[in-house]
């Protein structure tokens, strides 16, 4: 009988049902099969985020429950820590932009909503700006730069991390350029910097499409602030001591 159960999941496509039919409690029919159901979908449910998880490439684990926060991260009067974890801000279609010092945290708290937002069934992509520009070229010099933009078409959030630390040259500006204002009121975003939007001209060489890029960024945006010294910095002086 199991066999015949098994097959049939195979058939009908309920991958969860044949592992976990004997775990549903139940007194009536009706309660065996919701129990039943409930197995099936969170099943899919945890398989989907692990897959979103995947394909995301965060570059470490990060979440919400080892995340530090400091009294020197500075939340915009409308947003406090409870909405921000929330994610109301995906399905508004908004921005997060966490501006500070290296190593204040910023990185790990991007980290750590994507990671989130990837279990409760966003599909999410992480780059460093840096690298996204120099795929972006590449994409261009092989003429894939339209299968390189499709690929992110159903993505519901980007995190955008360290914008500012390489300063690109004029063909690598306006094609991140391009790619955020496609995004623009279509997907939320997430970016790290470690400089203010006014220093931003030390990374694009046009000041009018540095400008535009601020401009479409931070309409719809959360800003949250991080003052205070690196975490790495302070660690590795108090070895030392």
């Amino acid at each position: 009988m199991r066999e015949s159960i098994e097959q049939l999941c195979r058939q009908l496509r309920l991958a969860h049902v044949a592992d976990g039919y004997a775990d549903v409690p139940f007194t009536t029919p009706e309660e065996f099969v919701h129990g039943l159901l409930l197995k099936e979908r969170d099943g899919r449910d945890h398989a989907k985020a692990f897959r979103n998880i995947k394909k995301a490439h965060f570059l470490d684990e990060k979440s919400l429950d080892n995340y530090h926060w400091h009294k020197d991260i500075h939340f915009p009067g409308h947003l406090d820590k409870e909405e921000l974890c929330n994610l109301t801000f995906i399905r508004r279609q908004e921005n997060v932009i966490l501006v500070g010092a290296p190593g204040t945290g910023k990185t790990h708290l991007a980290t750590a909503l994507g990671r989130e937002a990837c279990l409760k069934g966003y599909e999410v992509r992480f780059f460093r700006v840096s690298r996204l520009v120099e795929e972006l070229e590449s994409a261009l010099a092989a003429r894939k730069l339209k299968n390189f933009r499709r690929k992110l078409e159903m993505v519901e959030l980007i995190i955008l991390d360290e914008m500012g630390y390489l300063p690109f040259e004029k063909e690598g500006s306006e094609l991140l350029f391009q790619l955020i204002s496609e995004w623009y009121e279509q997907k939320s975003l997430i970016l790290t910097s470690n400089l203010e939007f006014s220093q931003w001209n030390r990374i694009f060489s046009d000041s009018r499409l540095t400008a535009a890029m601020v401009d479409r960024l931070i309409h719809h945006a959360h800003i949250i602030s991080y003052t205070g010294q690196s975490f790495r910095l302070t660690n590795a002086l108090s070895k030392r001591m």
